[in-house]
């Protein structure tokens, strides 16, 4: 109801996908800026369709789709996990031995993508069945250490592995993202290579503004992963209203209580591991084919880290949220080095911001003010350093001011305005 933003009177109201007009709104306006945004064709935003911004875009979507996963597993089930780079690489070397070629002293079979992509979920799903009764036997603090071991576990394994793996600090190549029948046969469709999406996909004209005659593999490979990230997140959101994602939701909040009211916490929990391990490899075989080349050591503790900050910065047990903070973690990186590298111009051409450029940037050893160091000048952060206690600083301001993270920032200014002028 209009001013009663919290107000259902029916259950189906409640539990629908888009239950008011502003979120159907919302939506449509996000999937129709999606769209335009790969294809240079979204005023004043032109630059994102560079293949630079591109890259990274299409990395934060990968990153999207596992940690999705992961909040199934830890923001709906409550089962804290530390491992979820663990099970993308399950995922990523099971799509490179399937998908790849054989080499000298690795393994490959060089099959399509329809099937290295779905087994590489699959595997690590039935890895997570495995690992599962963890969940069972030790919670909380016991459970987050005991899937970080599997991190440890599996940097020796994938160490030594080579003809899985390849070469430590070498690693070996991924199967590119391109759809064929079979192995050896031309692909039907190419996301790697400049061209057409498909042979008969030729100009493309949605706005007067708008006329292209091929899209760059950057954009198609965009609208590919677009539609994993979509498609996964209407799962996980039914999943979420379903019988078997409110057992979960029990689980977390009181498990003990859960299981007398008759909820079977050994499935339930087996359920989630398994479900969420998919989602993880998925997103290892797609951020594998799309860098090309990844060394062993890449799936370590650093990169699980970066999946639980984006599930606490975005909002623990919420769809919107786990979006809105892989965004933020993604691409704010990129945003402080572009505004690091503007302060420093301003701050040596003495332009309208030099005096906050001069407050940042630590320009020679002999400056005593200033956090960030460009050319590492004295005692100063480097870029990457910064980064790194940005998110350690907003994880621990989120858990302190605001558990749901950025989705609860955003209820906030919702209630606010729909019970406006009234301020309660």
């Amino acid at each position: 109801m209009r001013g009663r933003p919290n107000l259902y009177t029916k259950y189906s109201s409640e539990m629908g996908f888009f239950p008011t007009t502003t979120k159907k709104i919302s939506m449509g306006l996000l999937i129709f800026i999606g769209i335009l945004l790969p294809l240079a064709a979204l005023p004043f935003a032109g630059f994102f369709a560079s293949d630079s911004w591109l890259i990274l875009i299409n990395r934060t979507l990968i990153f999207a789709i596992a940690a999705l996963g992961l909040n199934l597993l830890t923001g709906v089930a409550g089962q804290v996990s530390l491992g979820h780079s663990f099970f993308m690489a399950i995922g990523a070397y099971t799509a490179v031995v399937l998908g790849a070629e054989a080499g000298k002293t690795t393994w490959g079979l060089g099959l399509p993508i329809w099937i290295w992509l779905p087994a590489a979920g699959v595997v690590a799903a039935l890895v997570g069945i495995a690992v599962a009764p963890l969940g069972v036997r030790v919670r909380g603090l016991y459970l987050a250490f005991a899937t970080l071991g599997l991190v440890f576990i599996g940097l020796h394994l994938w160490r030594n592995l080579n003809s899985i793996t390849g070469t430590p600090g070498i690693g070996r190549k991924w199967p590119k993202l391109e759809l064929a029948l079979w192995r050896g046969m031309d692909p039907i469709v190419s996301f790697t290579t400049d061209g057409p999406l498909w042979w008969w996909l030729r100009p493309i004209n949605i706005l007067p503004w708008v006329h292209i005659e091929e899209m760059t593999g950057e954009a198609k490979t965009y609208f590919l992963l677009a539609f994993f990230v979509i498609v996964f997140a209407i799962i996980a959101k039914n999943l979420m209203r379903t019988r078997t994602g409110r057992s979960w939701a029990a689980i977390r909040d009181r498990d003990i209580a859960a299981e007398v009211m008759g909820v079977n916490e050994y499935k339930g929990k087996t359920q989630a591991f398994a479900i969420s391990s998919f989602y993880a490899g998925l997103a290892g075989a797609l951020l594998g084919a799309f860098v090309g080349q990844l060394i062993p050591e890449s799936w370590d503790i650093l990169l699980a880290v970066e999946f639980v900050a984006i599930i606490l910065i975005g909002g623990a047990g919420t769809v919107a949220g786990t979006l809105m903070g892989t965004f933020f973690v993604m691409l704010s990186p990129r945003v402080v080095e572009n505004a690091t590298h503007f302060l420093a111009v301003q701050s040596e051409e003495g332009g309208i911001f030099s005096w906050l450029g001069k407050l940042v940037i630590r320009s020679s050893p002999d400056d005593f003010i200033g956090i960030i160091s460009l050319d590492a000048a004295g005692p100063g952060l480097s870029i990457f350093q910064f980064n790194a206690m940005l998110f350690g600083v907003l994880i621990i301001v989120f858990l302190i001011a605001e558990p749901l993270g950025l989705y609860g920032i955003w209820i906030r200014v919702r209630n606010y305005w729909k019970g406006w002028p009234f301020t309660y």
